[in-house]
């Protein structure tokens, strides 16, 4: 039997016999939850395979199928199963390729930003001093002011910065670093209070006593230490920057309408509310928050099953 085989089931095995792994099958609410995200991430990645329609290729776009109600209603086609828009454009293909955005920018918002709050929040705690007060200044600094129109000024800021030929295209970028950059401060501070505990204990003060460099006692030694409570802020965060992502996009500092995220799709459909197509603007945002109570339910979760005190 190949070595694989016989080593896959063996660590499955381990998983589900560790305490995280019983956690998880015996809280029906982290696994439910994990399942319904699966899904909807699933849905959104393979949108090409799914979507009865290609929402960025005009040749599919028929304006004859404009506003198009539900299938289960009055006046209903197959196969626009959730209707369509004013522009004849399948709202379930615009919702799925919408999720796709949306998860793409809240995920590398929260890698961008956990790399820059851990890096921060690293050299604050081991360095100490004028450093770190220099450091966790600027974090106050950024607190002091609403994140949303931190977030705001931000991707303004970028925006001005961009010919404005290279806007609409880089709209994603300017989005992760406008996200990334008003929410660092959480992780360098988590981070900033393990690194003191860290840097004062026998295995640090060996390698400084045989000169090890600093850069990889940070990151060789104290980063992994670290790691647990960053992971489950970042979880955490996850939903919030999407939600972020959505605020944005709805008043019109975020995607464009060629490349809709969720938020955008609300925004188009918010202005059709009350002439009736109430579909524009209901699915989109029940989609918006399944993907966000789903991650906040593994969140809390993953905080609970990794701090004996709250089980």
């Amino acid at each position: 039997m190949p070595a694989d085989t016989v080593k896959s089931p063996g660590r499955l095995r381990r998983f589900l016999d560790s305490d995280i792994g019983w956690s998880f099958c015996h809280t029906p609410v982290a696994w439910l939850s994990a399942l319904m995200l699966a899904l909807l991430v699933l849905s959104a990645f393979f949108a090409p395979l799914i979507a009865p329609q290609d929402p960025y290729d005009l040749a599919q776009i028929f304006i004859d199928k404009a506003e198009i109600p539900p299938i289960w209603q009055d006046g209903g086609e197959w196969p626009f199963l959730l209707g369509t828009d004013p522009q004849g454009r399948d709202v379930l293909s615009a919702i799925l390729y919408g999720s796709r955005i949306s998860l793409i920018i809240g995920f590398a918002a929260v890698m961008v930003s956990m790399l820059i709050g851990v890096s921060i929040g690293l050299i604050a705690g081991f360095h100490g001093g004028r450093i770190d007060n220099l450091l966790m200044r600027l974090g106050d600094t950024v607190l002091s002011i609403p994140t949303l129109l931190m977030a705001i000024l931000v991707s303004a800021i970028f925006r001005e910065m961009l010919p404005p030929a290279l806007r609409e295209p880089f709209s994603a970028v300017v989005l992760v670093l406008s996200i990334a950059l008003t929410s660092w401060v959480q992780y360098a501070r988590t981070v900033r209070a393990l690194t003191m505990v860290e840097r004062r204990k026998e295995y640090v003060l060996a390698a400084r006593i045989i000169r090890v460099p600093a850069t990889r006692i940070m990151g060789r030694h104290i980063l992994p230490n670290t790691m647990t409570p960053v992971l489950v802020s970042a979880t955490l965060s996850l939903g919030l920057a999407i939600l972020s992502e959505a605020t944005l996009s709805f008043l019109g500092v975020g995607m464009p309408i060629t490349q809709p995220s969720l938020g955008t799709l609300i925004r188009i459909g918010n202005q059709y509310l009350f002439s009736g197509s109430w579909w524009l603007v209901v699915f989109p945002s029940l989609q918006l928050g399944l993907i966000v109570l789903s991650v906040n339910l593994l969140g809390d979760w993953l905080r609970d099953a990794l701090n004996p005190k709250l089980r």
